[in-house]
């Protein structure tokens, strides 16, 4: 057995656990923020500010379609993180043979479809006529790199599910490398443009899921499926769309309001979508720490309810929203004092209205961390308990808020309203994540939930 490298988090201090799972989990996400980073420093220093608003004014529909292949994903693997903690690995395989059915079937028709209609997405959009090729060059290309997207998603989340984090950081920190060298080489060397920077983020990640699927092959001896657990079952196929499903619409949910949001935004003009699109960059650089949070909680919570300890669950969770506190203060400070000079990465230093815009994009974001910690880690704890459709809830409060803001504020107020789009939808999904969340643990502590080992497919039964 791979006792190695997996991990059970139903046991000993949940304080401990959670930092040692989240710890190399956060670095592998800053790595693959660093390489997304790296396309856009790259791409504006080099191919100048019109290539920089080309790719960043893909970026809401970029998130809307690839958040929805990470979330169905994620969701796909909390079954498997449940049935780790009850200790029955029959059905964990069963779920992992059927989640991989799956995903072939969701990339598949995915890719065929977005790559069609990508054009058409772009001109909806509003997208300004003077970046609109640039973006359609990237956009496409990145859209026909979802097969490998699912592929090292699936892969490393099911890895997680396990209790191994630090595995996937290492095929990160490959794959980050990897991309620089091909950013700079597709750009300065093979002068592809901006469709260089999706190549070689295409690539590396492809690199990165094989990587995955090997190690799996070696290392995992529990995931060694037989002929008979890799038959589609109705039963495991159920479970994995409703645990999935709703998590891949709560991306794209939220998507849809970041897509209006950046409709908005265009309307203002490139120069304001170069500063949203290095805002954010940076800005999704410093929230690793909060995603890594959330993650670590759908495996902590889904290893534990698979267990019977709703009690560890508590408890894992108040001591991750300190953490969440204490890092959202440390940021605060760092991007105050320092955001200005983090903003010339991505633009020379004559261009001072973009990094001013830059700036103020920063500091509204980042007064507003600590509701953006919760929102991560209250909404993956829910998930991980078994309760993925309150996802869907949490998008559409997101959703809303950046419709309101798009549609009502920015007209008015312009850029500034633009800056305080995301607090807006944190403070929404909050507002109803937080009452999900005692009500999901209330309804836990009713039905007396205990572990089943055996089973066909099913995690928990009541007393």
């Amino acid at each position: 057995m791979a006792k190695s490298v997996t991990k059970d988090m139903t046991k000993g201090s949940p304080l401990r656990l959670i930092l040692q799972f989240c710890i190399p989990l956060f670095f592998g996400m800053l790595f693959q923020q660093f390489y997304n980073m790296m396309d856009t420093v790259i791409v504006g220093k080099f191919l100048g500010v019109h290539a920089l608003a080309s790719v960043g004014s893909t970026g809401s529909i970029n998130f809307m379609i690839i958040g929805f292949c990470m979330g169905v994903c994620n969701g796909f693997a909390i079954p498997v993180a449940q049935q780790f903690g009850a200790g029955d690995y029959h059905n964990l395989r069963k779920y992992v043979a059927n989640s991989v059915w799956l995903t072939i079937a969701f990339a598949g028709v995915m890719t065929v479809t977005v790559c069609v209609l990508c054009r058409q997405i772009l001109m909806w959009m509003n997208t300004p006529s003077d970046i609109i090729g640039g973006a359609y060059d990237y956009i496409f290309v990145i859209f026909l790199g979802i097969p490998v997207i699912y592929l090292y998603n699936l892969l490393s989340g099911i890895i997680r599910s396990l209790g191994d984090s630090k595995s996937p950081l290492f095929f990160l920190i490959l794959s980050s490398v990897l991309n620089i060298i091909l950013d700079l080489t597709l750009i300065l060397v093979f002068n592809m443009g901006v469709a260089g920077a999706a190549w070689a983020t295409v690539i590396a990640q492809a690199v990165s899921g094989i990587a995955c699927l090997i190690y799996i092959i070696m290392r995992f001896e529990i995931l060694k499926i037989s002929r008979e657990e890799w038959q589609l079952d109705g039963g495991c196929v159920g479970v994995l769309c409703n645990m999935g499903i709703p998590m891949g619409l709560q991306y794209s949910i939220t998507a849809v309001g970041s897509v209006i949001l950046q409709t908005a935004v265009n309307g203002i003009g490139s120069m304001a979508v170069a500063a949203v699109a290095a805002g954010t960059k940076i800005s999704m650089f410093f929230c690793c720490p909060f995603d890594a949070m959330g993650s670590t909680m759908a495996t902590y919570a889904g290893q534990n309810v698979g267990a019977g300890k709703l009690d560890r669950v508590s408890k894992g969770m108040k001591s991750t929203c300190l953490l969440g506190l204490g890092y959202s203060l440390l940021a605060v400070i760092v991007l105050v004092l320092f955001g200005q000079t983090i903003a010339l990465l991505f633009v020379d230093a004559g261009e001072k209205e973009i990094i001013r815009h830059v700036t103020w994009f920063l500091w509204g974001n980042a007064a507003f961390y600590f509701p953006l910690a919760l929102v991560n880690i209250v909404r993956f704890t829910i998930q991980g308990l078994g309760f993925s459709k309150f996802a869907i809830l949490a998008g559409v409060a997101e959703m809303a808020a950046r419709c309101l803001v798009a549609l009502a504020f920015v007209p008015v107020f312009g850029y500034m309203a633009v800056c305080f789009a995301n607090p807006t939808a944190w403070i929404f999904a909050d507002l109803f994540l937080i009452p999900a969340y005692m009500h999901v643990m209330k309804r836990l502590y009713r039905m007396g939930l205990q572990p089943v080992g055996q089973g066909d497919c099913i995690k928990l039964t009541k007393d």
